[in-house]
């Protein structure tokens, strides 16, 4: 019954002295911001697809992947715009298993925290050098936004850690938009609180330091699903749950009502063949309201280069060692179907 201090991690200032964005590499981030922020705003009607692997495990196969969507991207901006998913923090349900590179930079290696948030920043850092995408991260622990901040353009906040007050705070002071989930039981008015929380100014210890924030304007939810008291995944991305989120936004009073659908998880019983459909639906919805073209911002996938997942150690490259992916393949006929939907 103890906690063993294993070595000091660098300050926020000293890791990013070490591992700088380069003057070139900001301008690139500020632009992604400002196009993202007037999607959340309505000043742009570029729908958004947050895309990428469950979990960022290999550097290499990240950036070949990230190297395919910038083509796609190119050829589909005027309608998508697309933010990879970098995950590199990964909550799990029992707290065991592979956590993300933040924790095991190799996942066949023991935990090295300092040596895998090197690795994080060193792979975001070459994803904005190489194909000007500034990318999503899932805030698995809130002291880690300060080690992040100068990289990100997109943070989710899990459902299991959407009730965290600290998460809530944190996400009060970020310049990025950031999306709640759903909680994992399906409440909408938790994550509705949690929307609230996030959109409004707070005085909070983050980091050892009494802090301020002024508030996130463009904190929003993410439907993904839940899950029952006897196991059973129950989906939430229909017309009616649309509706619904619609309703409770003009209830709460909430600045940019906005939502993203989390096309697997709990919403395709993480079927990960399933989310092409889901996409789909999501985008007929959208063309039968206005109300929730106007909600509806985007959707995120889970997909890498193979379809499927693998076990750590499987020897697949571009395989997840996670949640199950949408292959390439598939995934490049989805999102050029999308654009011809929009």
């Amino acid at each position: 019954m103890s906690i063993r201090l294993v070595k000091p991690i660098p300050s926020a200032g000293e890791i990013k002295a070490w591992q700088p964005m380069t003057e070139d590499l900001i301008a690139v981030k500020k632009k992604n911001d400002e196009e993202i922020a007037k999607i959340f705003t309505g000043e742009s009607d570029r729908f958004l697809v947050i895309i990428g692997p469950c979990s960022a495990d290999n550097e290499e196969a990240v950036l070949d992947y990230l190297h395919r969507l910038a083509r796609v991207q190119e050829e589909l901006r005027d309608k998508i715009m697309i933010i990879p998913r970098i995950y590199t923090n990964k909550p799990r349900t029992t707290g065991d298993g592979y956590k993300g590179m933040f924790h095991q930079p190799d996942p066949e290696k023991a935990p090295d925290m300092l040596e895998g948030l090197l690795a994080i920043r060193k792979m975001h850092i070459r994803s904005i050098r190489e194909t000007g995408f500034t990318a999503a991260d899932e805030m698995l622990y809130p002291a880690n936004w300060q080690y992040m901040d100068d990289i990100l353009s997109y943070v989710a906040i899990g459902a299991r850690s959407v009730e965290n007050q600290q998460h809530r705070l944190t996400s009060s002071g970020m310049d990025v938009p950031v999306g709640m989930k759903n909680p994992t039981g399906g409440d909408f008015t938790i994550m509705m609180n949690s929307i609230t929380a996030g959109q409004h100014p707070h005085t909070f210890l983050y980091n050892g330091w009494e802090a301020e924030s002024t508030g996130n304007p463009l904190a929003h939810a993410i439907l993904r699903g839940s899950v029952n008291k006897h196991g059973q995944n129950i989906p939430n991305y229909h017309y009616e749950d649309l509706i619904r989120v619609i309703d409770l936004y003009q209830k709460f009073q909430l600045k940019n009502p906005a939502c993203i659908v989390d096309a697997n998880h709990s919403n395709s019983g993480k079927q990960w063949h399933q989310q092409p459909r889901i996409v789909k639906e999501v985008l007929h919805s959208r063309s039968l309201s206005p109300e929730i073209r106007q909600l509806v911002k985007g959707v995120m996938i889970e997909s890498y280069i193979e379809d499927g997942a693998q076990e750590i150690g499987g020897g697949c490259y571009g395989k997840s060692i996670t949640d199950s992916c949408l292959g390439w393949e598939k995934t490049e006929i989805l999102l050029k179907e999308m654009a011809e939907r929009l």
